[in-house]
């Protein structure tokens, strides 16, 4: 029996996505659940598990777009029920059930007994290469030769051949013979295409430059106070939530109290209307090797700083395995993002649209800084707001991260709600 291995629903606006790499290959034996495939959609990049057990059949390569419900392969299940059942025979029986899955006569009389046991994919990279895989050194399950052994072991003998290559003396021209001119080596380019996320990253910044009317206004904090509470409660903190205490929770916590002052810098434009959110979705903006993505923390008003963090800490694993939905994606009313876990200093945030506003923290640096008459040295952070000036005007930008500035300054207003 073969079941159809089909692309998923992965949102309601989405109708086709790129099946980006194979994770199995033709005729791999996959277990049910495993990851077989991953897909990219305009937004977000899945894995996909296997729907049973069985031998895998490849229908569609890798880089090809394709419909949401798309057939892209077949598992054939009777191998895995035949393996079940072979279990269950005699030794005898289960010897003559091997030989049967052999896809001929001659494959099992060419194919030696130390290669009958190994994966279809590595039987094939052997055939190909002409490797003696008494050669190979075994990292699987009971030291069976891996795909991954083979390839180390080609990659081995290339290097070798290399060194032995640039190790063998140049013959020494004739004296009367002039030198032969060297030949202009060709300038090396690569050429990779875009992936649907990064092409809907490309049109998102454009268009928020291109019609938003975006601006962006600049202040410093002193993170002393902040740091000074990490450093006094973090081990209590991580014991009671095991979750560790970062600077993000505090500022969504400072951002989500002065987005209730500012109700402009959380709503949205919708064609000639002002649209008002009165809840409180704050996106945390989390680099990945695909691009920039910015899950969504839901009403983030009614978490505390433990629920906070442990958000952020499951958003980043599912961004690490390529298990963000699009669910986690959407709704978000005001963003943050954090350029100075890369160092960055200082710099200008780009609207995430149809958003009003985000906020950009940067590094931590000491720097003096004048207090009361006196030049003292500080941990400073510069802090950024961006924000549609259709929507909100420049006092209320100024005075929004102003409010920011003082929460973080002083925590304890955000706990008294002053």
């Amino acid at each position: 029996m073969k079941v159809e291995i089909k692309i998923p629903e992965v949102g309601e606006s989405i109708r086709e996505a790129i099946l980006a790499e194979w994770l199995k290959e033709d005729g791999d034996v996959v277990e049910k659940d495993e990851p077989i495939f991953v897909i990219e959609t305009d937004k977000v990049t899945l894995e996909v598990p296997a729907v049973e057990s069985g031998t895998l059949e490849i229908l569609v390569k890798e880089g090809e777009t394709v419909e949401i419900g798309a057939v892209v392969g077949k598992i054939d299940t009777s191998k895995a029920e035949g393996k079940k059942e072979s279990s269950r025979e005699t030794p005898a029986a289960s010897a003559d059930d091997s030989e049967e899955e052999d896809t001929s006569e001659t494959e099992k009389e060419d194919v030696p007994e130390t290669e009958k046991t190994l994966p279809p994919s590595v039987r094939r990279m052997v055939a190909e290469h002409d490797i003696d895989i008494s050669q190979v050194e075994g990292t699987g399950k009971k030291g069976q030769v891996t795909k991954e052994d083979v390839v180390s072991y080609l990659k081995s003998k290339e290097e070798a051949r290399e060194t032995k290559t640039e190790a063998k003396p140049e013959k020494t021209p004739p004296q009367d013979s002039p030198d032969p001119a060297p030949e202009k080596a060709p300038e090396e380019t690569t050429r990779k295409r875009m992936s649907p996320i990064r092409k809907t990253i490309a049109s998102r910044l454009l268009d928020a430059k291109q019609n938003t009317a975006m601006l962006t206004t600049f202040n410093e904090i002193d993170m002393g106070r902040v740091k000074a509470i990490r450093e006094e409660y973090k081990d209590a903190f991580y014991k009671r939530h095991e979750v560790r205490l970062g600077f993000m929770s505090f500022f969504v916590a400072a951002a989500v109290s002065a987005l209730k002052e500012f109700p402009e810098v959380n709503a949205r434009i919708d064609e000639g209307d002002f649209v008002y959110h009165h809840y409180y979705h704050i996106g945390i903006a989390i680099g990945s090797e695909k691009g920039l993505v910015v899950p969504v923390i839901r009403h983030a008003d009614r978490l505390g700083f433990a629920q906070i963090e442990a958000r952020i800490v499951e958003f980043a694993e599912k961004v690490k395995n390529n298990r963000l939905s699009l669910s986690d994606l959407e709704g978000g009313t005001f963003s943050i993002t954090n350029g100075g876990i890369y160092g960055s200093l200082l710099s200008t945030p780009i609207l995430n649209i149809p958003q009003s506003a985000i906020l950009g923290m940067h590094k931590i640096e000491d720097r003096p800084v004048a207090i009361d008459g006196q030049v003292v040295i500080r941990p400073m952070m510069y802090v950024a707001v961006s924000y549609d000036h259709r929507i909100v005007d420049g006092k209320d930008a100024v005075t929004f991260l102003r409010r920011i500035k003082e929460f973080i300054e002083n925590p304890e207003r955000m706990i008294m709600e002053v």
